[in-house]
């Protein structure tokens, strides 16, 4: 009986947690699982926007996820400016944000026909102008409360990790059990079959679009909030990140097929192999490598599995 892919993501993610360890002789197991969970929450958050997207089908990538990121941030610090009791309307304003930049994206899209890659990417620039305007080099402090929050734990687990396993339930059940996941799926595999079956495939793209929006946007607001700003810098990461957690995490790039528990171990595997490369002293430039590598395996494995098929 064959594996399902998700496994491997969390066998991995166990393998990378052993050898850190061994690397610093056992020490820290309890702060490298703790540290694991919380920044792996803010991957695993962008990365199950991004997992929707691509499993629209070939061409279907948001780059835009970093910009929204740091715009949303910056416009909800900026609007609670400290003040305590301002957590929930900084809130409402990092996800108006990214229903935004989902709405411009996808009208970018659909209204000029311009491939996602090349729309997203360009508004992107357009996002990221709009944060360093609205940050002018300031650094505004999230209200006390959120801070707290999102540092903090709940029966020892980091609570910006139990944010991302609620995501990933509910977007576990929308695609196993609503019929907008079937209709997401069918879209994925064929676009056309779909259109002739009766699904509206240009709405679910659009909602798809702001799915992801929506998810970037809240862990921009999540992130600012756990770092004690928003740096205009903060979600670069993740644009390479977010991709890697889908595919790492066996959502097929093809489209129509999705991995919700395979995005979670991935983006706690992402984690720990940077923090492996650490005990190293590896730099940044190791790690982009090392990244780029393991998708182009994952990748190339996956379309030699489906030949053999």
């Amino acid at each position: 009986m064959t594996m399902r892919p998700w496994v491997w993501a969390w066998a991995a993610a166990g393998l990378a947690f052993v050898i850190t360890l061994m690397l610093t002789s056992g020490r820290g197991a309890g702060e490298l699982a703790y540290a694991a969970l919380s920044f792996g929450a803010f991957a695993a958050i962008v990365g199950l926007g991004q997992m929707l997207v691509i499993t629209l089908g070939p061409g279907n990538v948001d780059l835009s996820i970093p910009a929204c990121m740091t715009l949303s941030g910056t416009l909800a610090l900026k609007t609670m400016g400290s003040d305590p009791n301002t957590a929930l309307l900084g809130l409402v304003v990092a996800l108006a944000t990214g229903f935004g930049v989902g709405c411009v994206n996808f009208l970018l899209i659909w209204l000029l026909r311009l491939p996602p890659i090349i729309a997203t990417l360009a508004a992107s620039l357009i996002y990221q102008s709009l944060a360093i305007w609205s940050n002018r080099g300031l650094r505004i402090k999230p209200p006390e409360g959120l801070a707290d929050f999102a540092t903090g734990r709940f029966v020892g687990v980091p609570n910006v990790a139990w944010v991302a396993l609620i995501l990933a339930v509910i977007v576990w059940v929308i695609l196993e059990r609503a019929v907008w996941g079937r209709w997401l799926l069918a879209s994925g595999q064929n676009a056309r079959a779909a259109r002739l079956a009766g699904i509206p495939v240009e709405a679910v793209r659009a909602a798809t679009y702001l799915s992801v929006s929506v998810f970037a946007a809240l862990a921009g607001y999540l992130l600012a909030s756990f770092s004690g700003g928003a740096a205009l810098n903060m979600g670069a990461e993740y644009l390479l990140t977010s991709i890697a957690v889908v595919v790492i995490g066996g959502s097929s790039i093809a489209g129509g097929n999705s991995n919700v528990p395979g995005v979670i171990g991935a983006a706690l595997f992402m984690f720990l192999v940077v923090s492996m490369l650490n005990s190293y002293g590896a730099g940044a430039g190791i790690k982009s490598v090392l990244t780029g590598t393991i998708i182009i395996a994952i990748v190339i494995a996956a379309s030699t599995r489906r030949s053999r098929q």
